[in-house]
């Protein structure tokens, strides 16, 4: 049995007492680690911390999500976080966030992205944006209910729905076909896809944990790691190197989840994203209503409150 056991993550008091000139250092630590993945994948250019213009603006120093918290996730150079009631985006690297009236009561669970659009998924159904920050539900042809988990690379996505099991789109989300109806519908947050192989995917199934498939969804097996995934996460210059976060613990893999180790992540952690270069990995923790981020540059030695 692989050792998923880890030690007791800082408590968030404590992380949260990080100095103003800590947190400028790190934000711009993870400015400086721009990147040019492909895909249209943009960059993260953090501002180093709130100032005047951007109170004005009325972005949010702590993004809401309600009473749950379900998606971090780095699409396109932009940090999305999500739960219950509400989302955000970040463009800075998570050192202010604004949030997103178009996904009110959305319960943002699943994203996924291309160079044009950008696909959220959640109870009410399936959104999209062509500017990644003005959401409309999806009507007509495309539209899915029930979205409990989405990904893509590409112009093919994969969502996963309560009812209807994992459908596939290789038209950029216009229209869907049902992939498979044996698996899926407990899938949650985002479905990793392979830009190398989009046949490639790793989910998180609240029933059977860490899932991957090889052939697009038709057939799935276990991929270890802690018990009760929550969210999965892969470092976008290296897909073997995975982080999955579990309702107690967090783990790390160097080699496309064959091994596990421990990982220590801020207290409460439901989400990870890994930054696109692969430098950063950021961490999500419900804080009441609202979400704390934080940020690890060296693979959750040591952690930094961004909000």
């Amino acid at each position: 049995m692989n050792d998923t056991s880890r030690t007791p993550a800082a408590p968030a008091e404590k992380q949260k007492k990080d100095s103003a000139g800590r947190r400028r250092r790190v934000a711009a630590a993870v400015a400086a680690a721009v990147i040019a993945v492909g895909g249209g994948i943009g960059l993260f250019a953090a501002t180093g911390g709130k100032d005047a213009a951007t109170e004005a603006s009325g972005a949010a120093t702590s993004p809401y999500v309600g009473g749950d918290l379900h998606i971090l996730t780095s699409l396109e150079g932009r940090l999305y976080v999500g739960g219950h009631d509400g989302g955000a985006v970040s463009t800075d690297g998570g050192v202010t966030w604004t949030q997103l009236p178009s996904l009110k009561g959305a319960d943002p669970m699943g994203a996924a992205a291309t160079g044009e659009v950008t696909l959220i998924g959640g109870h009410p159904g399936l959104y999209r944006s062509t500017d990644g920050t003005s959401f409309a539900k999806v009507s007509g042809g495309g539209a899915l209910d029930d979205v409990h988990g989405l990904g893509g690379s590409g112009e093919i996505f994969y969502a996963s729905t309560a009812e209807g099991g994992l459908q596939v789109s290789d038209d950029g989300g216009k229209n869907w076909t049902t992939r498979n109806t044996e698996i899926g519908q407990s899938f949650m947050g985002v479905i990793l896809v392979d830009p190398a192989d989009p046949q490639r995917l790793i989910a998180t199934d609240m029933a059977n944990g860490l899932v991957t498939s090889n052939d697009g969804g038709r057939t799935w097996e276990g991929l270890g790691g802690p018990g009760g995934p929550m969210a999965v996460t892969w470092d976008p210059t290296n897909t073997a190197r995975l982080v999955v976060s579990g309702m107690a613990e967090s783990a790390i893999s160097s080699d496309g989840g064959e091994t596990w180790a421990p990982l220590t992540a801020p207290e409460g952690t439901t989400a990870t994203t890994f930054s696109p270069d692969g430098k950063t990995l950021f961490a999500a923790v419900r804080n009441g209503t609202n979400a704390s981020v934080y940020a690890s540059t060296d693979e959750g030695r040591s952690w930094t409150s961004l909000v």
